[in-house]
């Protein structure tokens, strides 16, 4: 049996969300309050249609966001619509949207596999056993790190903070 999953994507919408509130002057996590007043519901439509721009799944959105997930299918596909008549709707967007771009434009991807996987191996040390694999992906170029059940948490902490400062994505394969 094969699981997979991208971890980085809950990572990357959470930073998507605290940039929206911070940019329009809401209180940290209040995109997830059950409000419906449009000074709430409009920065939670654009951070979701921004999430899904990146392709992050709807169902990692809706969980972050505490709400259902054909809400965020609905959002994405009112999105057009939005963007062209509601101009508050687009002021908001462009405003994260720009910030979000340039916040990951400035980190540094790698340019070769095997540097980055020389990089990795300073933090980190492969298991014997091959049980999970950890996919990171960073620009055009990934590789895979092998690790057991066993020495996973710490091998993808380590990962983490190898590539904090790095544009990259991590995805899980149970072997």
């Amino acid at each position: 049996m094969a699981y997979h999953s991208n971890i980085t994507d809950k990572e990357k919408f959470e930073h998507i969300c605290n940039l929206t509130t911070s940019l329009v002057g809401l209180r940290k996590g209040s995109l997830s309050f059950k409000s419906r007043k449009q000074e709430i519901q409009l920065p939670r439509l654009v951070a979701a249609n921004i999430g899904r721009l990146n392709y992050i799944h709807h169902r990692i959105i809706s969980d972050v966001l505490n709400r259902d997930r054909s809400l965020i299918y609905y959002y994405e596909n009112m999105h057009g619509a939005n963007y062209t008549s509601w101009k508050k709707y687009r002021e908001i967007f462009n405003l994260v949207h720009q910030a979000y771009t340039e916040i990951e434009e400035s980190k540094p991807s790698f340019e070769d596999s095997r540097a980055m996987k020389r990089y990795l191996l300073e933090f980190i040390k492969e298991s014997a056993k091959n049980q999970v694999q950890i996919l990171i992906t960073s620009g055009k170029v990934g590789c895979k790190i092998l690790t057991s059940y066993k020495s996973f948490s710490s091998t993808l902490k380590n990962i983490k903070f190898a590539l904090a400062n790095f544009n990259h994505s991590i995805e899980i394969n149970l072997l």
